[in-house]
């Protein structure tokens, strides 16, 4: 199990071997994709300083609208590491022929990923199939896709039937309040937003029910991994100190901190950060994570994604898509 004591002797050593190997690769700096409006408590961590200190290179931090940007930002090689990418544009890259790995479980959120109908519709769960012929927001290939496709699928409504339009979140919530669309489907910031002008049709717990899973994971280039293994677990050594600081000990300051480098107010930030969780090191390596679940889950979405017409084909298995190597030595 991750203790506070071990993991600081951790990122000691691994700090040093990533430093130095950052230097032999020729990483004297790294870049890692984030996501604002998605308050998550590494940002501690980012604030402070701390990934810098224990990577021994200057980290820099860019942030996307859209998991499927972090994939394309890793393949150019302008970012080595995304954090919290959701698990469906993930595995359309890598079932693209993408070679990029999940090396932990950042965040699960199945409260904090939804699709939410316009007031005015007055449709709830069950009068869902009168959603046919409506006009949706869809931010295309992200965890918000997926709940898209499956929501659907349980309530009937041909996605023929539907006009879908490519909206990242926040283009989707101005959408939806301006009544461009009849409804749409977001995360963080956005869903908030959307929920301001709709309802949703299935809770958290609800999507669960039906094996519905929301999670997003740190990502990497697969060659970036191979080379530079120390400084991929100190990063990650990092993060599973601040997540288990913000679970143990969530102070003031911390949310403040978060809320501000999520570029949310505070109570906005509290308030999406209450419902989502953040798997311990112990929990993310047993079998209902990155164990062996973790690529059957993606295996499944991959299938979901064909059938829906959004990829041509799915790897046979999703098991080389998620390293759990580097978060192991973080373990130990």
């Amino acid at each position: 199990m991750f203790k506070k004591t071990a993991s600081a002797a951790l990122l000691g050593v691994a700090a040093a071997l990533a430093g130095t190997t950052a230097m032999a690769d020729g990483h004297g700096e790294i870049t890692v994709a984030y996501f604002l409006e998605w308050p998550m408590p590494f940002m501690v961590a980012k604030e402070s300083g701390a990934y810098d200190e224990a990577l021994g290179v200057k980290v820099n931090w860019v942030a996307f609208d859209t998991g499927t940007a972090m994939s394309a930002a890793m393949a150019s090689g302008d970012v080595q590491i995304a954090v919290s990418q959701g698990v469906p544009p993930f595995v359309v890259a890598t079932s693209g022929g993408q070679d990029i790995q999940a090396v932990d479980v950042a965040v699960s959120y199945s409260d904090n990923d939804n699709c939410v109908v316009g007031t005015n519709l007055e449709i709830d769960a069950s009068t869902a199939s009168e959603l046919a012929g409506k006009k949706v927001a869809v931010p295309l290939g992200t965890a918000a896709h997926y709940g898209f496709l499956r929501q659907m699928d349980h309530f009937g409504v041909p996605l023929d039937t539907l006009e879908i339009v490519d909206m990242a979140p926040a283009e989707g919530a101005a959408a939806l309040s301006q009544g461009a669309v009849d409804f749409a489907c977001g995360f963080g910031g956005g869903l908030a937003r959307m929920k301001e002008h709709g309802n949703v049709l299935l809770t958290g717990a609800e999507k669960e029910e039906l094996g519905i899973l929301v999670f997003d994971v740190t990502s990497a280039p697969a060659d970036f991994i191979a080379n530079n293994g120390e400084m991929v677990s100190a990063f990650l050594a990092v993060t599973a100190e601040a997540n288990e600081a913000w679970k143990t000990n969530p102070t003031e300051e911390m949310m403040a901190t978060i809320a501000k480098e999520s570029g949310m107010e505070l109570e906005a930030a509290r308030d999406a950060i209450s419902t989502m969780k953040f798997p311990s090191v112990e929990e993310q390596l047993s079998e209902k994570w990155l164990g062996g679940n973790a690529a059957t889950f993606m295996k499944g979405v991959a299938d979901v994604f064909v059938t829906a017409g959004s990829i041509e084909s799915a790897l046979d298995s999703y098991e080389d898509t998620v390293n759990a190597g580097p978060l192991s030595a973080v373990a130990q």
